[in-house]
């Protein structure tokens, strides 16, 4: 499935003031809502656009009183929107802590998929992809490593003409999960990162120009050349701009793939097994062929609801994900969730209730 274009991407799953109005009236329930249309709206992760426009359609296709509107509008916001209850779920690329758990209505954390963080460039004309050390990610994105022709990167480029241009680093600006992964990759290589800026879904770049989403920093890269950036892969691709390889704790430069995320996680299955919040940064080096920016990717859920027919739609489309639409995955470069994570997500699904009571 083809990404749409970038100026239709936010807006094209969001239905109207009056669609909206019109389908939410459709969806009050009744006994077990057999007969009727719902519509479940969520919000969050540009990063899992691609394959939860994929889901939803291929959702809606095999049942068609369930229409699933998400808007790509950054992992913050769909906390926020979570939170404030004006969904009925959420998707971030960070799971949430503890403490931010405190702060809410209880929600239900539910891995959905993995993938991996690319680092994308601008740089027309070079013989084979850029690439990158964590000396040189870092370097670039402290401000340190300037023009295209620095040491680091003729050092991890050995016979590769690189331009003595500027570099342009382009950034997310939004509350991002993206953002969360790739600095938690950057604190967990550099030791400078992890002191002057640190990790989070929003940081103070010491560097680089701000652009929101995962659609907005592929535009800045795409249209200035030097310039670099961080995204999901697909945005990259359907972008037509290359992509670095990354260099790994076994000293191999790794592509992102599919492959290369599923690697990650198997390097992480025992710390997965028992929390699946834990983070797949930086691989150690007996995973040899793993890529070192690799995240999980979380439907948010709240636990509790009063509407039964309703809630048993979103039950099985979420059913749906961790189940069938788990295969497609791979098709959209997003690694299937190994067994003992799927097998976590139907636990924590089974937690879902109306009014308190379990949902058949």
């Amino acid at each position: 499935m083809l990404l749409p274009k970038q100026h239709v991407i936010k807006a094209s799953l969001v239905l109207s003031a009056a669609a909206l109005a019109m389908s939410l009236t459709a969806c009050k329930s009744s006994g077990n809502g057999a007969n009727q249309n719902f519509v479940l709206n969520g919000a969050g992760s540009t990063f899992v656009y691609p394959v939860m426009s994929h889901w939803a359609q291929s959702y809606n296709d095999l049942h068609n009183n369930v229409q699933i509107n998400y808007q790509s509008i950054g992992s913050g916001g769909g906390v926020q929107q979570v939170k404030n209850g004006t969904v009925d779920f959420g998707a971030s690329d960070y799971a949430l802590t503890d403490a931010q758990l405190a702060g809410m209505k209880p929600v239900l954390q539910v891995p959905e998929t993995a993938g991996p963080v690319c680092i994308t460039y601008n740089l027309p004309g070079l013989a084979k992809p850029l690439q990158l050390s964590s000396d040189a990610i870092t370097g670039i994105f402290l401000g340190k490593i300037t023009t295209w022709h620095d040491p680091i990167l003729v050092k991890d480029n050995p016979g590769i003409n690189l331009p003595n241009s500027k570099i342009v680093v382009a950034h997310r600006t939004d509350g991002s999960g993206t953002t969360a992964a790739f600095t938690t990759y950057l604190s967990a290589v550099s030791p400078e990162w992890k002191s002057k800026v640190g990790q989070g879904g929003a940081v103070n770049w010491p560097a680089g120009v701000g652009a929101k989403g995962s659609e907005g920093v592929t535009e800045q890269v795409r249209q200035f050349p030097g310039g670099i950036g961080y995204v999901e892969l697909t945005y990259a691709q359907q972008n037509k701009l290359p992509i670095a390889s990354v260099r790994n704790l076994a000293g191999n430069y790794v592509q992102p793939s599919t492959a290369s995320t599923t690697a990650a996680i198997a390097a992480f299955s025992d710390q997965l097994s028992k929390d699946p919040r834990s983070p797949i940064v930086n691989p150690p080096a007996s995973a040899a062929q793993a890529y070192p920016i690799s995240i999980l990717t979380f439907l948010l859920i709240p636990k509790d609801g009063t509407d039964q027919a309703k809630r048993t739609a979103l039950k099985g489309f979420v059913q749906y994900i961790i189940g069938d639409g788990q295969a497609t995955a791979g098709q959209l470069n997003y690694a299937p969730l190994p067994d003992g994570v799927k097998q976590y997500d139907q636990q924590t699904l089974n937690q879902m209730t109306v009014n308190g009571q379990p949902i058949p």
